[in-house]
């Protein structure tokens, strides 16, 4: 798995932290999902994410007060809002992070 930098500005682009434990099938469907979620819904150049594994790192889940994993925490655009689960219900997963496609048009 790999992170991408957090943008440090907030010029439209969607920001992004995904919280996992290990290389188990859980946290790779959860990684896959996200990405597909942020390609069709959100667009390319739109949404910086990165990866936090708990196993490596434990420490980083006091920050975002991680208690159950996967957990996906979106950090921009405000406010904070958190989706608990590997994302395969993505009509869920849209709701709950207040996804919208008004400015993008329909997916190729």
């Amino acid at each position: 798995m790999t992170s991408d930098a957090m943008p440090s500005d907030q010029n439209g682009v969607w920001t992004l932290r995904l919280y996992v434990a290990g290389e188990n099938q859980k946290s790779r469907a959860a990684v896959a999902n996200l990405e597909r979620l942020c390609r069709t819904h959100i667009g390319e150049g739109r949404y910086e994410i990165e990866i936090i594994d708990l196993m490596k790192n434990p420490q980083l889940a006091k920050a975002d007060q991680i208690l159950a994993i996967p957990t996906l925490v979106r950090k921009i655009p405000e406010p904070m809002k958190r989706v608990i689960g590997d994302l395969s219900d993505a009509e869920r997963a849209i709701l709950a992070l207040d996804i919208q496609e008004l400015e993008r048009g329909p997916a190729l």
